[in-house]
Parts: C-alpha cells; sequence; structure tokens
C-alpha cells in the first residue's frame, strides 16, 4: 500500500498519544474537582470546632500566692464569676459546726472543699442568678458571714451554703485541681 491508503487513519502512536491525553484529563479534573470539593466543604466542618473564645474559658490557672489569709479575689471561668476565699481559722471553724439538720440543702464543709483554708466556688446566686455581697471589705456578708445577695436576701454561710432566703440549693463548687501549693486550675 501506499502513504495515500494511510492519510487519513490515525496511526497507532497517534492514538496511544491521544489515550494517555484523555487519562491526564480524565485524572486532572478529578484531582482538580476533589479539592475543590474539600474547600468547599471544609469552612461547614470547621465552624463545628469550638470558638477560641470558649476554647481559652474552658479553663483558668490561678495563682493563690497573693491571697492573704481573710481575703477573696474574683476571677472569670466560663463568663461567670468564681469567688476564691482563704478562710481564717475562725471561718473554717464555724463552717464545720453547723448542724446539718439546719441547713436548707445540706452539705458538709469538707465536701465542698479540697483543702479546709481555700474555698472555691461559682459566685452566683442559686435563686435568681445575681452575684452576691461579701468578696470586697465592706460588703454586707449577710447572717452567717460569708456572702449576701441583695436582689432577694439569700444568706450564705463561709462554706457558701443557703442559711436563708428564696435560694434553693448552695453556690456551686466548680471543677479544680491544686497544681501545687500556690496555684490551682478551675475547669
Amino acid at each position: 500500500m501506499s502513504d495515500t491508503a494511510h492519510a487519513g487513519q490515525p496511526t497507532q502512536n497517534a492514538e496511544i498519544d491521544e489515550q494517555t491525553r484523555r487519562d491526564f484529563l480524565l485524572w486532572s479534573t478529578i484531582a482538580v474537582g476533589a479539592a475543590g470539593a474539600a474547600l468547599a466543604v471544609w469552612p461547614f466542618i470547621d465552624q463545628m470546632n469550638p470558638a477560641a473564645d470558649t476554647l481559652a474559658l474552658a479553663s483558668t490557672e490561678v495563682d493563690l500566692s497573693k491571697i492573704d489569709v481573710g481575703q477573696s479575689i474574683t476571677v472569670m471561668w466560663r463568663g461567670k464569676p468564681v469567688f476564691i476565699r482563704h478562710r481564717t481559722e475562725e471561718e473554717i471553724a464555724e463552717a464545720r459546726d453547723v448542724d446539718m439538720a439546719a441547713l436548707p440543702d445540706p452539705e458538709k464543709d469538707a465536701a465542698r472543699v479540697q483543702q479546709p483554708e481555700w474555698l472555691i466556688m461559682v459566685g452566683v446566686c442559686t435563686h435568681l442568678g445575681c452575684i452576691p455581697l461579701g468578696q470586697k471589705e465592706g460588703d454586707t456578708k449577710g447572717d452567717f458571714g460569708g456572702w449576701f445577695c441583695p436582689c432577694h436576701g439569700s444568706h450564705y454561710d463561709t462554706s457558701g451554703r443557703i442559711r436563708k432566703g428564696p435560694a434553693p440549693t448552695n453556690l456551686p463548687i466548680p471543677g479544680y485541681s491544686f497544681l501545687d501549693d500556690n496555684s490551682v486550675r478551675i475547669g
């Protein structure tokens, strides 16, 4: 046969080149499509993660070395005030010497503290969510020497237990752990 017989027909090498080009285009398109799909889906997956401010509030560390005996501080944890009180021997004795039958929400002082001198509790009244007084010098501490919620008259003792007023339960104790003698992690 002459060269004219093959003029309109592709050669075998041309068919292989065409097949290779098709495979390349197919796989390139699949790869770009997969990458595009991943980029489109990522924001939806990422938004399910907790926000940075939420992660930052998950726990907080507090230096206790600067809190004198008889002094209280307030720190923020998860958007709530946490009262930390370095209790005096008298406050510890008062908290321990309470008739459990006289408490609206009976709870021993030893169950509320890990170390007797440190009382750590969420400072939100359990009645309607007010912030009780008693953290600052000169604040009204109520009838039991602890905290007093002036909004509706709830009185808490030196262990943060409800003693008088409409609050149904004691001030809550957050999860916490002492890292050493001078620091605590809340949360």
